[in-house]
């Protein structure tokens, strides 16, 4: 991967987990299968506000793309029902990290298995489609998908062997996000935004609030809440603007 400097940035305020990078050792083989760029990691995983915002919006990432690759498993339940956010914060993400830790705390992985199934995969087709191609154009693999797979490969960023979804899935994109803020060899605050800006902020939202309103949704209602209001931290720290109702983006 190229090495990119640092550059200054404004502060993200996200309450997140305490992964050591990268996240990930114990999944299950579908998790495996469908982990898109996260090599093994520390099963070390302890719940508590980090200091280093680099690290925090990593492992937010890393979270999202675990959750959204496979259903979580008994432990990662056990720790997410543990999380306890600073009870004095109001802010909406911290109100969503609540929402998580109760989740979890009532699923069972037996539930979010089946749940998983009829939210993404189905019969033919899962109640939410988590790629990006579908919300951009409304078909999959079109020209969005052959667009990031130029910014990955021009990142030294490509799929594990094996893996068979698209690049644009949802957990990938995390994936990606992850490794260019907490890899070996860490991206700049600007390219970072630029990726974001090309290839999440455009519909991941869109995507996150339909999953929390998919009637199949239960424990993956509040991973959705947790999605849009950790998209729209990001999407405001990197002074990124929305277009007004009905106006079109500029490569719209």
């Amino acid at each position: 991967m190229e090495l990119y400097g640092r550059a200054p940035r404004k502060s993200w305020p996200v309450y997140c987990f305490d992964l050591l990078p990268p996240f990930g050792q114990g999944k299950n083989e579908r998790m495996r299968e469908r982990d898109a760029y996260r090599a093994a990691g520390s099963p070390d995983v302890r719940v508590k506000a980090v200091a280093d915002e680099d690290a925090i919006r990593g492992n937010v990432y890393a979270l999202l793309g675990h959750l959204l690759a496979a259903p979580p498993d008994a432990d990662m339940l056990e720790t997410l029902a543990a999380i306890d956010p600073p009870s004095g914060d109001r802010s909406l993400l911290t109100a969503a990290w609540r929402m998580l830790g109760e989740a979890a705390g009532r699923a069972t992985p037996v539930a979010l298995r089946d749940e998983f199934q009829a939210l993404f995969i189905g019969l033919g087709r899962g109640e939410v489609v988590p790629y990006g191609s579908w919300y951009l154009t409304g078909f999959l693999m079109e020209l969005p998908l052959a667009r990031l797979r130029g910014d990955l490969q021009e990142l030294g960023i490509e799929r594990q062997a094996g893996v068979r979804e698209p690049e644009d899935h949802a957990a990938a994109l995390c994936d990606a996000m992850a490794l260019m803020i907490g890899g070996d060899e860490p991206v700049a605050v600007a390219r970072q935004a630029q990726f974001f800006g090309q290839h999440i902020e455009p519909w991941m939202g869109r995507f996150f609030r339909d999953l929390q309103q998919a009637s199949s949704a239960h424990f993956y209602r509040a991973v959705g809440q947790l999605g849009e209001q950790f998209v729209e931290v990001e999407r405001r720290a990197f002074g990124m603007e929305v277009p007004a109702a009905g106006e079109r983006r500029p490569d719209a």
